[in-house]
C-alpha cells in the first residue's frame, strides 16, 4: 500500500454497492461520499476521483460512458442530472437540480417547512462532449447543449446552445467550439471495436 494513496474501488466492489447499473472500467474513488447508490447508473469508461459528493436520493444520476468527474465535485440530483457520453466535470464543480429562492420571499434551507420556502426545481443535462471548467457552478433546469464549453468560475443560470465557448458570471458566448473531437471520437470508437 502506498502512503497517501487511498485509490479506487474495484468493479466487484461495485456491483456490489447496488448501483442500479454499473458498467464496465468504473472506477469511483475510495474517499467519495454517495447517497441514494440506487438511483445511479454508470455507463463505461468513467472515473469519479477522490473527495466528491453525490446526492441521488429522491431523484437519479445517469452516466453515460467516457466520463470524468474531477474531484471535489458536487452532484445535488435530487431532481436528476444527466452525462452524455464523453461528458465532463474539472475539479470543484458544483451542479444543483435543486436551489432556495434568494429573493428574501421565502425562508430558505432544509429545517424549514415547505409551505415557507420557494424551491427551484429542474434536471440538469450535460450532452455529449460538454465539459465544465473547474469551479463553475451550474443551476436547476439547465441543459448545455452538445459540444459546448463552460469556462473555469462560471456560474450557469441558463440553457445553452451546442458547440461553444462560454464563460464568466453570468456566462456569455465567446466563440464556437470546434467538431473536430467528433472524428476522434470516431477514431476512438473504431479502434475499441476492432480491439475485441
Amino acid at each position: 500500500m502506498e502512503l497517501f494513496d487511498s485509490g479506487y474501488y474495484t468493479e466487484s466492489d461495485l456491483r456490489k454497492a447496488g448501483f442500479k447499473q454499473v458498467g464496465e472500467n468504473v472506477r469511483i474513488a475510495k474517499k467519495c461520499t454517495i447517497v441514494g447508490i440506487g438511483q445511479i447508473e454508470i455507463g463505461n469508461n468513467v472515473r469519479i476521483d477522490d473527495y466528491c459528493t453525490i446526492l441521488a436520493a429522491g431523484g437519479h444520476l445517469r452516466l453515460g460512458s467516457f466520463i470524468h468527474i474531477g474531484g471535489y465535485c458536487y452532484l445535488s440530483a435530487g431532481d436528476g442530472i444527466t452525462m452524455e457520453d464523453f461528458s465532463g466535470l474539472s475539479q470543484g464543480v458544483r451542479i444543483y437540480s435543486r436551489s432556495d429562492d434568494y429573493s428574501g420571499e421565502h425562508l430558505t434551507n432544509p429545517t424549514v417547512p415547505e409551505k415557507y420556502v420557494s424551491i427551484s426545481r429542474g434536471e440538469v443535462v450535460l450532452r455529449r462532449h460538454a465539459i465544465i471548467g473547474s469551479g463553475s457552478v451550474i443551476l436547476p433546469g439547465v441543459v448545455i447543449g452538445e459540444g459546448t464549453a463552460i469556462g473555469a468560475l462560471s456560474v450557469v443560470t441558463r440553457s445553452v446552445d451546442a458547440w461553444g465557448i462560454f464563460f464568466g458570471s453570468p456566462i456569455r458566448r465567446l466563440k464556437d467550439r470546434s467538431r473536430r473531437l467528433l472524428d476522434l471520437e470516431a477514431e476512438l470508437l473504431s479502434e475499441l471495436k476492432t480491439s475485441r
